[in-house]
């Protein structure tokens, strides 16, 4: 518990200094914001232009389809803001040996990784998801209940899990391959197929989504408990059982590429 305290003390610590430096440049974090809402808003504009030909999409409405899309991306904006570092560590942190520093601290090394930086943009998609599940709620699209809002906040929770175990996995990748970026951003640009249900894409994605990429685990699968009542065991249990799986998996491998690494070099 008091190693608990300990950290949220000390993320509390770097995350005031890391929005001070950030606030030095107001312009950027209001592009970059902007940037999200459009590229948000594109996406919405997308699934109407859709449905103005095709009124509903493998028996999903055009309603039941923005709850999804909105519901993908508040998890995926929690990730995005909250460890959007792991990118640096794909990218270049290994290959020019700049993950040094963390191996000098006395404190866990993802810890470090994540709270070094708070990717401000991502409120972008936390708006546009909570905004688009509201009106679900609004409409009655989804019926709200006490229980139903409990296992909301926890499958947007594992849902984030799920995001940031990819990242991680792939993220950890660097440690043997020394720039693992390609493949992360593969990775993540599959997390756009969830958005969507999983029926519209051909059997082979849909294979991909439920396995190697859990993203169907995301908000699909999750939603249709919300949706249509299904057994919240095989959905909301069944996205904390991915996350937890997926979440061990990935941690494993970035300590073992931890053992690995051997800095750069010169």
């Amino acid at each position: 518990m008091k190693s608990l305290r300990r950290y949220l003390r000390l993320y509390r610590i770097f995350a005031v200094q890391y929005i001070k430096t950030m606030m030095q440049s107001k312009i950027d974090f209001f592009i970059g914001l902007g940037g999200f809402l459009i590229s948000q808003g594109a996406g919405i504009a997308f699934l109407y232009l859709v449905f103005e030909q095709i009124p509903s999409m493998k028996d999903w409405s055009f309603e039941q389809m923005l709850f999804i899309y909105g519901f993908a991306q508040i998890p995926r904006g929690i990730d995005h803001l909250l460890t959007d570092n792991l990118w640096m560590v794909s990218w270049q942190m290994v290959i020019r040996g700049t993950f040094d520093k963390y191996m000098l601290r006395p404190m866990n090394l993802f810890f470090q990784i994540v709270c070094e930086k708070i990717q401000m943009d991502a409120l972008g998609e936390l708006l546009i998801g909570m905004i688009l599940v509201a009106r679900a709620v609004s409409n009655g699209t989804v019926e709200i209940t006490p229980l139903k809002v409990i296992f909301f906040v926890i499958s947007v929770l594992a849902g984030a899990v799920i995001y940031t175990s990819v990242k991680l996995f792939f993220a950890a990748l660097a440690f043997w391959v020394k720039d693992s970026s390609p493949f992360l951003t593969t990775a993540y640009e599959m997390a756009d197929f969830a958005k969507y249900p999983i029926e519209i894409y051909s059997k082979p994605i849909q294979i991909i989504l439920m396995t190697v990429l859990p993203f169907a685990f995301v908000a699909y699968i999750p939603s249709t408990f919300f949706l249509v009542n299904r057994n919240v065991l095989t959905t909301v249990g069944a996205e904390c059982a991915i996350a937890v799986i997926f979440w061990l998996i990935s941690y494993a491998l970035f300590q073992r590429g931890l053992v690995r690494y051997e800095s750069a070099g010169n």
